[in-house]
């Protein structure tokens, strides 16, 4: 239940309806375990990937999941799951602690590849790209390479293994033959796994470099914190061209700007959020206070402000940033605050919000070259 809990707050959707989807998804993956990769995978068939050598946090070996397409087109899909950046949260993983701030080990939690966005459903005009899903399990936003050593809980040493960026190269290796030179790359990702979109884009494009069609969405991912250069140079360990990006308190912003700097506008580059995000505002008091406690309509305006400041920053360092934010209320009461994440979701990825398509419409046209921003105006109205 601990973990249904979680699942529910990434996703952020109704807690009835996604309580339902969440068991049929494990059901399905109870009963349909992934195979290991082969040299000839089936189309529409996930696998398990499995470098030898890879870690979470916790020292599990690690795996991503590959499904190949119909479509000579692939997605490279990052998952959320908290964050690590000093000795105390490493102590804190979800399977240790009840408070708990980062996935340290996969916990079976491959069925996200297989919502949202990873559906096969008809409607999903994503239902037939080749994806490379990786599950995050290593506190450190996809990009870390050190082991951090810390106490736990136990006052035992331990070592938090942010092993993220050698995940994914490794992964990148195992699947790089299997999908040639795509005619469309998506890179993207929800919560921590879209700050890892936005940190390691350059990186995935690298690998295929005669792409012409490169999109990258940035899903609920944006935090105010002044230690971000410190956490990715000392405590992930990122290799240098990725952590000398980060020179602000908004290391998304950072990551962005120096994409947009380095590929031009070869690349199209996205980022959404609801405007007073439930989850990203628990992250957001404990950075602005070292705890966490109730969430108050203050600490959701506090919200609100770091939203606007990055649509403010996005509109005049990253020129044609597309942007789409919305104010579905998640929780009512004085705190008003928002849904977190769309990716994932079975149900809000489809969802028209009023005048404004869907957020899965708006991907697909930017997809093929029609960049638009969508409520953008939520960041100055008054809940």
């Amino acid at each position: 239940m601990k973990r249904l809990k979680k699942i529910l707050a990434i996703l952020g959707v109704s807690l009835v309806v996604l309580a339902i989807a969440v068991f049929v998804a494990l059901k399905m993956t109870l009963l349909e375990e992934f195979p290991q990769l082969v040299e000839t995978p089936k189309l529409g068939k996930w696998y398990e990937v499995t470098p030898d050598g890879l870690l979470c946090a916790n020292g599990d070996p690690y795996h991503a999941v590959f499904r190949k397409g119909k479509e000579n087109k692939l997605i490279v899909y990052f998952f959320g799951g908290g964050v690590s950046v000093d000795e105390y949260t490493a102590a804190r993983g979800f399977s240790v602690s009840d408070e708990g701030f980062y996935s340290d080990n996969e916990d079976n939690l491959d069925f996200y590849a297989r919502l949202g966005i990873g559906s096969q459903s008809e409607g999903n005009p994503f239902k037939d790209w080749s994806i490379l899903a990786m599950p995050y399990s290593t506190g450190d936003f996809h990009c870390g390479t050190g082991d951090f050593p810390y106490i736990d809980l136990q006052g035992k040493p331990a070592v938090l293994h942010h092993h993220g960026y050698t995940n994914l190269c490794e992964a990148l290796a195992m699947v790089r033959n299997l999908v040639g030179s795509p005619e469309a790359l998506l890179v993207t990702g929800f919560s921590a796994g879209g700050f890892g979109s936005a940190l390691m884009a350059d990186e995935v494009i690298s690998h295929f470099p005669e792409t012409p069609n490169v999109t990258v969405f940035v899903d609920s991912s944006v935090l105010l914190y002044d230690q971000w250069p410190k956490v990715a140079h000392d405590v992930w360990q990122a290799p240098k061209a990725i952590a000398n990006r980060v020179v602000s308190d908004n290391i998304t912003l950072d990551c962005l700007k120096a994409l947009r700097h380095e590929r031009g506008n070869a690349v199209k580059i996205l980022f959404g959020c609801s405007v007073r995000d439930e989850a990203l505002c628990n992250v957001q008091v404990y950075f602005d206070e070292g705890q966490l406690r109730t969430l108050t309509h203050q600490d959701g305006d506090r919200m609100q402000q770091v939203v606007r400041s990055m649509v403010e920053g996005l509109q005049e360092g990253v020129p044609g940033c597309g942007i789409f934010i919305w104010d579905d209320l998640k929780s009512g009461g004085d705190a008003a605050l928002t849904a977190h994440t769309i990716l994932p979701s079975p149900f809000e990825f489809h969802k028209s919000r009023g005048a404004n398509p869907s957020v899965r419409q708006w991907l697909m046209d930017a997809v093929n070259g029609n960049v638009r921003s969508f409520g953008v105006e939520l960041v100055n109205k008054t809940y």
